[in-house]
Formats: structure tokens, sequence, C-alpha cells
């Protein structure tokens, strides 16, 4: 039966996925509209058995072959890799050292290339819109496959059918994706997407933190983790230290860039009144 802590699995997994869907759709939208609707679709499909046999089998192997204090330190370090990679990018969009993600941008790049390839046909499919149509989710999909199976592993060891809950998540926000994008046929460039990659960073960077740390018992002697004051009730102390931290970040490479456009500026102005 489904409870609280298989709800907020769900949510937090839905958000993560919910990103790398909008990605994924981009490029299949494009292959659709500018090359084949069939080759793009059956890319599509493909590259997903693909990716659900990956989750199954990476999350039973882990399961049956890894101790608990090894696989939540596993977890932990990756979730915590991955985090920092998607706190880089908010905090560098942010200060404006890193130009914001543009689906309306993109979207129109893939389709420009889809109109300059050369038009092969394999197993009755175009074989571009196929190959770069399975690529693209493939690619955009393992990191949705990374979330769902560490989330799920990790909490599978205190909620029943965690892997499954975080899978269920998963899906219903590549079908919500899928629906809006195919209602309106265009990119979904109105997704605040640093938004929810900042706040998704956070999130995967705390419970890297947590997990990883909890998991560090495996190389102490008799292998019990190590446990954080206060249980899960520090996860909050994490998630505001991460916050604090990257909002200090953003706020010093803003000075930064100003400084050095201000600097740039007369530089500018003068190379200008050379020239006339």
């Amino acid at each position: 039966m489904l409870n609280a802590a298989g709800i907020t699995l769900i949510t937090t997994v839905f958000i993560a996925s919910a990103v790398e869907a909008v990605e994924a759709f981009t490029i299949v939208l494009a292959m659709g509209l500018t090359r084949s609707w069939r080759a793009a679709i059956v890319g599509t499909v493909a590259a997903v058995i693909v990716l659900a046999a990956l989750t199954a089998g990476v999350g039973v192997a882990l399961t049956h072959f890894v101790s608990r204090e090894l696989l939540q330190f596993i977890i932990g370090a990756l979730l915590l890799v991955f985090g920092l990679q998607w706190l880089r990018k908010a905090v560098l969009r942010s200060s404006g050292l890193k130009a914001f993600h543009d689906e309306e941008k993109a979207f129109q790049e893939e389709q420009e290339l889809a109109r300059r390839a050369s038009h092969e046909t394999h197993l009755g499919l175009d074989w571009f819109a196929f190959v770069v149509s399975f690529k693209g989710v493939l690619l955009e999909g393992l990191e949705v496959v990374f979330i769902v199976i560490t989330f799920g592993l990790r909490a599978a060891q205190e909620t029943p059918g965690a892997l499954v809950y975080a899978s269920v998540g998963a899906l219903l926000a590549v079908v919500l994706v899928t629906v809006v994008g195919a209602i309106v046929r265009h990119p979904l460039s109105a997704v605040p997407e640093n938004t929810m990659k900042y706040a998704v960073g956070l999130m995967l960077s705390t419970f890297g933190v947590f997990w990883s740390v909890e998991g560090l018992g495996f190389f102490r002697t008799g292998g019990e983790g190590l446990g954080w004051p206060g249980g899960e009730w520090a996860l909050p102390a994490v998630l505001a230290g991460w916050l604090v931290i990257t909002r200090l970040l953003v706020t010093v490479l803003r000075v930064s860039v100003a400084r050095h456009q201000r600097r740039a500026l007369p530089a500018a102005v003068s190379e200008a009144g050379g020239g006339n």
C-alpha cells in the first residue's frame, strides 16, 4: 500500500526525471517534425526498452550482491557527483557565466542538423531520425535510470517496493511531458529548467552527503554504518548548508562578472573611438 514515504519518493523522482524528459522530448520532436515520426517513435521505444532492462538488471544485481553499508556509500557518492554537476551548471547560469539552456534554440539546431543529413533507410526506417532519437532518449534517460536506481534502492531498505515507486515517478514524468508536448507540438521552453535543475542538484547533493557519510561505516571494523545526530532530521540542515554555499557562490560570481564588464567597457569604447 502506498504510504507517505512512497509518495515522497515518487514526487522526488518525478521532479528529477521531468528535466531530462523535456530535453529528450525536444530531440524526438525535432526528428519527428523534420524527418520521420515513425523512425523517431521507434527509436524512442527502443531506447526506453534498453533503459528499463538496465534499471531492472542493475537494481537486482546491487540488491543481491552488495552489502547495505557499501550500497549506501556507493549511492551517496554517486548522488553527490551528479548533484554537484547539476549545481555547478545552475550556479554558473544564475551568475551569468553560462547561458541559460534554451529549448527553442536546441530544437532549431536539431532541426537544422536533420535537414542537412543524408537520407538513408534501414529496416524501413529513416536511419538518421531513428539513431538520433534513440541516442538522445538513451543518454538523457541514463540520468533518470541513475536517479531511479539510487533513490529506489536506498529507500527500499525502509520502504518495500521502493524501486517500483521510483520507477512510477519517472514514468509519470515521461508520460506527462510526452502528453503535453504532443498537444502543443512545440518545445517545452516555458519549463523553468534552470530552477528545476538547481532544486534537483540541491536534493541530490543533500542526500549524497547524508548517505555517503552513513555508508562510511563499511570501511570500519564490523562494517556498521555511521549515524547522523538526529538521524534523518539532519537532512534539512545539510540542505540548508548547500543552499547557503550555492547562494554565496552565485553572489560572488555575479560581483566578479560585473567587475569584469565594467573593466571591459572603457577598453571597448576606446577601441571603437580609435577605429573612427
